[in-house]
């Protein structure tokens, strides 16, 4: 079982507009949360309120409180009705593309409505390889599993082109919703199918692509779901824009919820894309880094017309880039430099360590109580964890490299990070060192020249 930790908001506001019907809020309007800088939203079968900022924000240590589950506490009918209630309500949604747990986490933790899974980012962190078709139906929906179940906003799941045929469609409707998801993306490419911003993009008949969708929507009666169809056309690249506009309006008269055409080259034929069917909500995916389509900021997309919005390479590429620096500065005898990674103890928060240390508290027994007074009295080192050892490097130049603050019980991964460390007896200056906060363990200069200070606060 996956245990993971959610960052709730305390504060509660809601929606103002009124909604009228399953689409009567999709035409014209502005983008509220953009222009005024914050849009709150609560449900009263949601356990969490979600602020959506225009500008870069982070979640405040006090307006968060982390909770530790195996599953997330919202069902999967109540994920559904609150993205029926994001398609109904104003302005534009963004919805950042997760790929794991942890990431889906960071998007729920950032105070985003909603997020995707990307079939690339998903062929990429669990494979390693190119999104060309090598995911199968299963490994989707075991990584949706976990995905949804670690967070309370709704997710909408990248299904590729439903696995085969009309049949296949079916059983991976059925899928995703025992998986948890609130929407399910389908598309109309030929196995094996591709990222539709990458070349060779074939898709299937015009009819075979209809019938996918009146499946799909077949699947969700049958199973007295609600679960939001997103029908998605790689026509565009494929074949035409007008082929696009076709499907996209056969789409929604077969039902679907949502309509989508990937890659469209130009501002003009994304205003020309959410002219057709005006009442059913349009979805823009920005792919960040070069794609096709033209990057437009969200109050642009909601002026076109668009209702959802998906950003498919953020949260992958950056981890790319992050994890490459990281590599090369392990292998220069270094570790990452300060500012490019958490601290071990924001780390621990983000996981929800600390969380599960206080709940465990609540079932502890009268033995291990015991136990844990009697190990601390024999062991005088078992209270340095609760100080803190603080690390600091400068160069010969005099530029400060590296001021890192960890428990000061984490001795053997000092000297992971702090190679030059390794043949200090670090627990014996421990033992040793005064109780005055700030008191000086060490101060060496190392073989390259930089000065190496470590602190007991």
């Amino acid at each position: 079982m996956n245990c993971s930790s959610s960052a709730v908001t305390n504060n509660s506001t809601s929606y103002s507009a009124t909604i009228g019907g399953r689409y009567g809020g999709v035409s014209g309007g502005c983008v509220p949360h953009l222009r005024h800088e914050c849009l709150s939203f609560s449900s009263s079968f949601q356990s969490k309120s979600h602020s959506i900022f225009h500008s870069k924000t982070r979640t405040s240590k006090s307006q968060r409180k982390t909770i530790i589950s195996c599953s997330s506490s919202s069902s999967n009918s109540d994920k559904v009705k609150l993205l029926r209630e994001i398609l109904d309500s104003p302005g534009v949604h963004q919805g950042p593309a997760c790929f794991d747990a942890l990431s889906a986490n960071l998007v729920q933790s950032a105070g985003f409505p909603l997020c995707f899974t990307s079939g690339f980012s998903i062929s990429a962190s669990r494979l390693g390889l190119p999104d060309t078709g090598f995911l199968s139906y299963g490994e989707m929906i075991d990584q949706g599993s976990l995905i949804t179940q670690s967070v309370n906003i709704p997710v909408i799941g990248d299904a590729d082109n439903g696995y085969g045929n009309a049949m296949n469609v079916k059983r991976t409707v059925k899928g995703y919703i025992s998986a948890g998801f609130a929407g399910i993306i389908l598309e109309d490419q030929v196995s094996p199918k591709a990222c539709g911003h990458t070349q060779g993009r074939k898709v299937v008949s015009r009819e075979e692509a209809v019938m996918r969708i009146k499946a799909a929507v077949d699947a969700r009666n049958e199973s007295g779901s609600d679960i939001v169809i997103v029908a998605r056309t790689d026509a565009r690249q494929a074949l035409s824009l007008d082929e696009a506009l076709y499907r996209s309006r056969a789409f929604a008269d077969a039902g679907a919820d949502v309509v989508f055409i990937d890659a469209l080259a130009s501002k003009q034929e994304m205003e020309a894309f959410c002219q057709v069917s005006p009442l059913v909500p349009k979805m823009a995916n920005m792919l960040e880094g070069g794609g096709k389509t033209p990057i437009l900021t969200p109050l642009e997309l909601e002026d076109i017309g668009y209702k959802i919005v998906a950003y498919p390479l953020s949260l992958i590429g950056v981890s790319i880039r992050a994890m490459q620096d990281a590599l090369t500065a392990i292998k220069g005898g270094r570790i990452p430099p300060p500012g490019s990674m958490p601290p071990f103890e924001e780390i621990k928060d983000i996981l929800g360590f600390n969380a599960y240390y206080e709940e465990e508290k609540r079932y502890a027994t009268t033995t291990d109580q015991l136990l844990s007074k009697r190990d601390s009295s024999r062991d005088p080192f078992s209270g340095i964890w609760s100080r803190t050892l603080r690390i600091k490097i400068t160069g010969r130049d005099g530029i400060e490299k590296l001021d890192l603050r960890i428990p000061a019980g984490f001795l053997d991964g000092i000297t992971n990070i702090v190679p030059a460390l390794g043949g200090v007896n670090l627990k014996k200056l421990l033992d040793d060192a005064t109780e005055e906060i700030g008191g000086k363990l060490l101060d060496f200069n190392d073989r390259m020249g930089d000065r190496i200070q470590v602190f007991l606060e």
